[in-house]
């Protein structure tokens, strides 16, 4: 099991990787999307987050930084698959994801609900990953974020799968960033 704490000014967050997925954070849709990355990706996922002030941008911000500290710790110190990739569809939406966990932060990606292609940006570079998101297609906005972050938690369940040795030539993965 993996636990880390965040404590900002503006926000309190507790990620608990293992066990029983649940998200307490007091916004539905963040709820739901955290919800959705925990059962999808198999990790089992608990997040509590309590926010400060009325500002949206804080609290998902927060939870994905939290979070993506979380997987970084997680993947960081032993031998992993390194990558998975997904094409999902969800109802109108289509989302392609491709995913590197070898410790290169960096994002690419278009989503119709800028906080949360923020949110997935965040994760990222906090986990010190190299995440691609490409949708194909949707026309519910609600859909398509949806299908992009099944999509990367599965891409997450394979990349995460335990490798009998590491996935570099150089031997070992070193992280970069923060």
């Amino acid at each position: 099991m993996t636990k880390l704490e965040r404590k900002t000014k503006e926000t309190e967050i507790t990620v608990d990787i293992g066990g029983e997925t649940k998200s307490k954070t007091g916004n539905t849709f963040l709820d739901h999307m955290v919800e959705s990355f925990g059962k999808h990706s198999g990790l089992g996922l608990r997040v509590v987050a309590k926010s400060h002030d009325d500002v949206e941008h804080h609290l998902v911000e927060d939870v994905a930084l939290a979070l993506g500290r979380a997987l970084r710790v997680l993947s960081e110190n032993r031998p992993v698959k390194r990558y998975g990739e997904r094409l999902l569809p969800m109802d109108d939406a289509l989302v392609a994801v491709a995913l590197d966990v070898g410790g290169r932060p960096y994002y690419e990606g278009a989503l119709p609900m800028p906080m949360y292609e923020h949110f997935l940006r965040s994760l990222a570079f906090e986990a010190g990953w190299t995440l691609h998101v490409d949708v194909r297609r949707g026309r519910d906005e609600h859909h398509v974020v949806e299908c992009a972050v099944k999509a990367l938690a599965l891409s997450v369940r394979d990349a995460l799968a335990t490798a009998s040795d590491v996935a570099s030539t150089k031997g070992r993965v070193e992280y970069r960033g923060r």
